[in-house]
């Protein structure tokens, strides 16, 4: 790597550790200090943020190589001998030694993270299916190695010729989220088999969701549509999620914002739902708020506007085009700011 890559690294990591140890510390309680007894405070609530973060014999092993480090050079004098001791050399060696079990956790963890992450790509597809009447493309960046974010679209077995298309975001990130994508997943894969109608359909998803959210605290944004292709008709059903961008041929713009609240908040939620006609020359664009609210670094967000002009420029490109154009711009945008929430996007053109 070059030198400004490892910079540019080094801050990416000091940022991303700076935010997660911050969220232990108070900011009011700061208010009316001076600037050195704040800077004090804030330090002494750094450390005490990193310190509960270790294991009861790992916090008494930093504070021992502390106070070696700090004590330096100790000197014995007897009757006929002198002996220095080095304190220093062995403060750095227990926190060496404090690195290496860390470390050891750490690598234990992203092996455990990695099977997770090659299991949720098993869960989600590889590539588009041929649906006909539409030509589709899909994305995913996690935030970290595990995200909570699906999307799907596959042919419904037991109905007439109709294919499901399904875009969600579970609340959080990591672990957590992705567990709740899994069993989202399966609950979805499983309801699609019945012969319900779509609404029934997410009513029975709400209801199993409802079980597994920590009382609505874990709580999952969707949105649901059913695709015809006979009729070339979509009825959908938005569950609180980023309301879909469908640009007509004509430059018309409508937003599919039927349906009701997210997921397993509401055990007995009602759901409406919505239908429109996708004509040769129409874009859908589904999307979760990863998309629209990635930052630059002046804490800018990349917005709906911005997402829709790449759609405006890119009409005769193929979805799978547009979705590297757009993709490239958002990259473009947030330069080497990191990344704190999952990106799905999901493009559908009408052939």
């Amino acid at each position: 790597m070059e030198l400004n890559q490892l910079w540019a690294q080094f801050r990416s990591d000091t940022r991303a550790s700076y935010r997660f140890y911050s969220k232990e510390i108070d900011p009011s309680r700061t208010a009316g200090m001076k600037p050195g007894r704040r800077f004090l405070f804030i330090t002494e609530q750094f450390f005490w943020a990193i310190l509960e973060k270790l294991t009861p014999a790992r916090r008494v092993l930093l504070l021992l190589a502390l106070v070696l480090l700090i004590v330096g050079d100790i000197s014995f004098h007897g009757e006929h001998t002198s002996v220095d001791f080095n304190t220093r050399f062995y403060g750095g060696v227990l926190m060496f030694l404090l690195l290496m079990l860390e470390i050891g956790d750490r690598v234990v963890m992203k092996r455990d993270l990695q099977i997770a992450k090659e299991i949720q790509q098993w869960l989600l597809p590889a590539t588009p299916p041929t649906v006909p009447g539409m030509e589709i493309a899909f994305i995913t960046r996690p935030a970290n190695t595990v995200a909570g974010d699906f999307y799907d679209v596959f042919a419904r077995t037991g109905t007439d010729n109709s294919w499901l298309m399904a875009v969600a975001d579970v609340a959080g990130k990591s672990m957590p989220a992705a567990l709740l994508m899994a069993s989202f997943q399966a609950s979805l894969k499983t309801l699609s088999t019945t012969s319900v109608s779509l609404n029934d359909l997410v009513l029975g998803m709400n209801r199993y969701a409802c079980t597994n959210s920590q009382q609505g605290r874990r709580f999952t944004t969707a949105f649901l549509g059913e695709y015809i292709p006979d009729n070339r008709t979509l009825t959908y059903i938005n569950a609180g999620h980023n309301n879909p961008m469908l640009r007509r041929a004509g430059g018309q713009l409508e937003r599919l914002d039927v349906g009701g609240v997210p997921l397993g908040i509401l055990p007995d939620a009602t759901y409406q739902s919505g239908t429109v006609a996708l004509n040769p020359g129409d874009w859908l664009v589904i999307f979760t708020d990863g998309v629209i609210e990635a930052e630059n670094e002046q804490a800018m967000e990349y917005g709906e506007d911005r997402l829709l002009l790449m759609i405006n420029s890119g009409l005769t490109l193929t979805p799978a085009q547009m979705l590297h154009q757009i993709m490239a711009d958002l990259d473009r945008f947030v330069a080497t700011t990191p990344q704190h929430d999952d990106i799905t996007c999901l493009l559908i053109k009408a052939l």
